[in-house]
């Protein structure tokens, strides 16, 4: 029998490739085809630090009426390095559905064994309602190389006031210490654009966040362009 997590990454890495050529048959002013990145001086991830110091976070995407299939990834100068694809679809009335494939670069990408794979597969979903956000997700498998232990739940809550934004979160499995339900991810986080020239401005974001579990106090400012 197939391995049912190497099919969900040819699942992934086939949407992507449609998607590529859906892009290259457009004219570049009506492509759906984003590219951005990030910087950040830490890169925090649901209350829980990863790599050292500054991380470049690229991102390339493929956006169609409510689905979005892209690769999201993570690298500091020492040696961190995540890539993950993923596939996502918006309702119209603030309900969104997806698939990530948290990948850590190190073994082969077609290595989804307990043991040694290094590919986190998660089902997630949140819901929107005016500042309201509400999200919940789901590992489904044991990677030994990513961490996982299967069955890892997340669950966060996100309140934006316009200026700035409260989140609580709580996890289990990879995002405790213990593997025991726990929050550990409360924070506050705020964006400001500011204005280079007439026609460029830079968004920057900055959060402050706890981690109950780890008792650790976790600060990291970063900026898009």
């Amino acid at each position: 029998m197939k391995n049912p997590f190497k099919i969900l990454a040819g699942i992934i890495l086939l949407s992507l490739i449609s998607s590529g050529k859906a892009v290259a048959q457009q004219s570049e002013n009506n492509s759906p085809f984003n590219i951005s990145a990030d910087f950040y001086t830490n890169y925090l991830w649901r209350g829980s630090r990863f790599g050292t110091g500054p991380h470049i976070q690229p991102s390339i995407e493929f956006v169609k009426g409510g689905l979005t299939v892209g690769v999201w990834g993570s690298f500091d100068f020492h040696g961190y390095a995540e890539a993950d694809p993923y596939i996502s679809y918006s309702f119209p009335f603030g309900l969104s559905l997806g698939l990530t494939d948290y990948y850590y670069p190190g073994s082969s990408f077609f290595d989804a064994s307990v043991e040694d794979g290094n590919h986190a597969f998660e089902i997630n979903g949140s819901y929107s309602i005016g500042g309201l956000s509400l999200g919940a997700n789901y590992i489904l498998n044991e990677a030994g190389g990513a961490g996982s232990a299967g069955n890892d739940l997340y669950f966060q809550a996100a309140y934006s006031f316009g200026s700035f934004d409260l989140f609580a979160g709580a996890g289990n499995g990879w995002h405790t210490t213990d593997g025991e339900f726990n929050f550990c991810n409360l924070g506050i986080g705020t964006t400001k654009s500011i204005e280079v020239t007439e026609k460029l401005s830079i968004p920057v974001t900055g959060q402050v966040i706890l981690n109950p579990d780890k008792e650790q106090l976790y600060f990291t400012v970063g900026f898009s362009f």
